[in-house]
């Protein structure tokens, strides 16, 4: 296993891209797992999925069915040269790899400001209002995240991410 390997996930929203940029700022070793090792696949077997079944809420499905491969994760863990790896994003097979981190952050925010980020969304492309109402139905029931560290994001990008550092182990 690699030196540090951590988890930073949370929700749509929540800061998981804006925390790996700055720490990538910082000179921190990150892995940006919704840019680089996210797919659609079936979360048990990783098998990759073309898309959804017919008739099948397809931005529910693809949220489901967001995941990372778990041979390259575990790959990048046990590269041991540096001495923190952060694993930022967010996969719906983390219970298939979550052995291999020394800690767990799962990024949180308030409503209001998880509205007013969402609202800089609409012109993304694929966001739309369905999508929005998922977004919010997964913060309220916190479905698709691990257990971890809670770490609040309505602060300041810097903040959060010192937030981060003082709880390493």
């Amino acid at each position: 296993m690699g030196i540090r390997n951590y988890l930073i996930e949370g929700g749509s929203g929540t800061g998981k891209t804006s925390v790996a940029t700055e720490l990538e700022r910082r000179g921190y070793h990150v892995v940006h797992g919704d840019r680089v090792l996210a797919y659609v696949g079936d979360p048990e077997t990783g098998r990759a999925l073309a898309g959804p079944p017919e008739g099948v809420d397809r931005i529910a499905w693809g949220y489901a069915h967001w995941i990372w491969p778990v041979d390259k994760v575990r790959a990048i863990a046990a590269d041991t040269t540096h001495t923190a790896t952060f694993f930022c994003g967010g996969s719906r097979n983390f219970h298939k790899f979550l052995d291999l981190f020394d800690k767990i952050f799962v990024l949180d925010i308030d409503v209001e400001t998880l509205n007013r980020r969402l609202d800089g969304r609409p012109n993304e492309p694929g966001f739309e209002p369905a999508e929005r109402a998922l977004v919010l139905r997964y913060h309220r029931s916190r479905e698709h995240l691990p257990a971890g560290n809670n770490i609040d994001t309505a602060n300041a990008i810097p903040s959060v991410v010192d937030d981060i550092l003082a709880q390493l182990t």
